[in-house]
């Protein structure tokens, strides 16, 4: 389960304890650090909006309400295509971003272990060089695009096959958005011939190692679940069950023999605006759901929970999942035992 920095600040300060010590009160089976781009994006966290700040790739973002978001794309004013060809990815910092893991890597052992080398294919490479630009690279060119997303999947594999040496991983979690709320950003064919075979070659760095192999991507992505199956996935994450194609019944009757699924509690409307019985209820439904034949599913919110969701409507969660607050509670007031007094005081 992701927490909004928000909401993780304000969940340490009932609990007591850490922000960075949340998910493991609330009970979080699975521990993991991003050490690609996500880190930039969601890793560094700013107090007010206007703030910012320009990662290893040259990415500009700002805090805009809740989230960081991009203000300045280094490779959209590039008119030369050997000038995007010749753009240097941040190999140098790769030190640095796989320290992330550092801290998580201590679970190993108690909690289930993975590194986050998302984005890995289209995603990374609209950042760089914005949407649409991306998508005309796509119509215009499209063995230009292909070798650019190739190079974003490089740096991607690069820092997977140095975490998988370093670390004793259990997974490994990519993640490559490429749809939207009503349907994929590019037609299937277009993401078979382009995006596919790069994918697949960061999948391999997982499978090779007999690691589960996890994949992130939000939105209607329906038309490419078998593609992703035949790729070897094993869990698909975040199943936004409010988008065309990705009703749950439906995803678990056809493809609940070969993948696990992930998530599908909605951060959009329910778990932020609904009633504690509304969240139990839809919390009950999907493990009934997706788990109906004894497993297949790890239950999730379908992205990170919004600063605006109730505590009571997070508690409820975990409660149908059998996890209830006063477990929370204790394992708080654990965590807060264990801790330097001076940590706990702050």
């Amino acid at each position: 389960m992701w927490f909004h920095p928000e909401t993780g600040a304000r969940l340490g300060n009932l609990l007591e304890i850490p922000p960075a010590r949340v998910g493991e009160a609330m009970g979080n089976d699975a521990c993991q650090a991003w050490v690609n781009n996500n880190y930039a994006m969601e890793g560094i966290v700013h107090e007010r909006d206007g703030e910012s700040h320009t990662d290893y790739w040259g990415i500009h973002w700002v805090k805009d309400g809740a989230f960081n978001q991009i203000d300045r794309f280094p490779l959209a004013d590039e008119a030369e295509l050997d000038a995007v060809r010749a753009y240097p990815f941040p190999y140098q910092h790769q030190e640095d971003l796989l320290r992330q893991m550092e801290p998580v890597a201590r679970n190993a052992g108690e909690r289930f272990l993975g590194c986050d080398i998302s984005p890995c294919g289209f995603e990374m490479y609209w950042r760089l060089r914005g949407m649409e630009n991306a998508l005309m690279d796509f119509a215009d060119d499209p063995e230009f695009a292909a070798e650019m997303v190739g190079h974003c999947a490089d740096f991607a594999i690069a820092l997977g096959e140095a975490a998988c040496d370093r670390f004793p991983l259990d997974w490994l979690w990519t993640g490559d958005d490429v749809a939207s709320q009503t349907g994929m950003m590019m037609s299937p064919e277009t993401w078979r011939r382009i995006v596919r075979p790069h994918l697949q070659r960061v999948f391999d760095v997982g499978r090779k190692r007999g690691l589960w192999v996890a994949y992130h991507c939000c939105g209607a992505l329906r038309s490419i679940i078998g593609d992703l199956v035949e790729m070897g996935l094993d869990v698909l994450n975040p199943v936004q069950c409010n988008c065309p194609g990705m009703d749950a019944v439906e995803l678990k009757r056809e493809f609940g023999g070969q993948l696990a699924f992930m998530g599908g509690v909605d951060t959009q409307d329910m778990l932020p605006n609904g009633s504690v019985d509304d969240v139990r209820r839809a919390t009950r439904n999907l493990l009934d759901i997706m788990a109906a034949d004894g497993g297949g599913y790890i239950l999730a919110a379908s992205h990170t929970i919004p600063p605006e969701t109730p505590d009571a409507n997070i508690f409820a969660m975990y409660a149908e999942a059998g996890v209830t607050r006063e477990e929370i509670f204790d394992r708080a007031a654990d965590i807060r035992r264990s801790l330097p007094r001076e940590t706990v005081c702050a």
